[in-house]
């Protein structure tokens, strides 16, 4: 009986990594990290400074200011600590890249050996590895080195602008969640509703962002829900406390 050979040629290849499409979670980290800390922040800081006032026994008008100027204090403040924070990242990033275009335009041989050791490090045989090295080298050398020597890829890479705007819209959607149940409730059940609703719209935050990002829903939202607790009953003892020395 015959074996046929089968020969597999670049076009193949191609077709194959085209059909073969995978999406990882690692992909949604940057937007998903933005957005699931801004709307965190949003719901519990605007809770707490909303039950804060409303336990000193503040006016309605006063505890529904209070909860604008969380609001767009907030945003902002997450726009600008993201922004700068990110791009302070995204300077190292370059100032690395930068650091190593330099070294393989000056000593691209030991550029070559460092790659292929990296590679003989996570398994490969040495031989495969100065093969791979070369190869990678030839395509990209320096979205080699980038990726598995510095561990910077376009997927990870930071983006500061648009962690920024993901932070302050997210900062902005979750604080109007306890402002609208504030500008809707009568002061008598104004502090209950607001802790039990901001609870339950954290309890679904986390879930929704244990799900997005594989991990355990129940645990996610536990977790989220027990700091904003936390949070808000200090807060609200601290109001409490202020109003009643007035």
């Amino acid at each position: 009986m015959k074996v046929k050979k089968i020969e597999i040629t670049k076009h193949d290849t191609m077709r194959s990594l085209h059909r073969h499409i995978e999406h990882h979670r690692t992909e949604r980290i940057g937007w998903l990290r933005a957005a699931v800390l801004g709307a965190n922040d949003g719901i519990v800081s605007t809770a707490s400074l909303v039950l804060g006032v409303a336990a000193a026994s503040a006016s309605h008008a006063s505890i529904l200011l209070t909860g604008v100027a969380a609001l767009v204090a907030g945003a902002m403040s997450m726009a600008a600590g993201e922004y700068v924070s990110v791009h302070s990242q995204a300077d190292t990033e370059n100032a690395d890249l930068a650091r190593e275009r330099a070294e393989l335009e000056k000593n691209p041989g030991a550029e070559h050996k460092e790659l292929a050791a990296i590679y003989i490090s996570r398994g490969l045989e040495p031989v495969l590895a100065q093969q791979v090295a070369e190869q990678l080298m030839m395509h990209d050398a320096l979205g080699a080195h980038a990726r598995d020597e510095l561990g910077i890829s376009d997927t990870l890479s930071a983006r500061p602008l648009q962690a920024a705007l993901a932070s302050a819209a997210s900062f902005a959607v979750g604080a109007m969640l306890p402002l609208a149940v504030t500008a809707l409730a009568s002061e008598r059940v104004l502090i209950s509703w607001v802790a039990g609703t901001s609870l339950a719209f954290l309890a679904l935050l986390g879930a929704i962002a244990a799900r997005a990002g594989g991990a355990s829903v129940l645990t996610g939202a536990w977790r989220v829900t027990f700091w904003g607790a936390l949070a808000m009953a200090i807060t609200a003892g601290v109001g409490s406390l202020f109003g009643a020395v007035v």
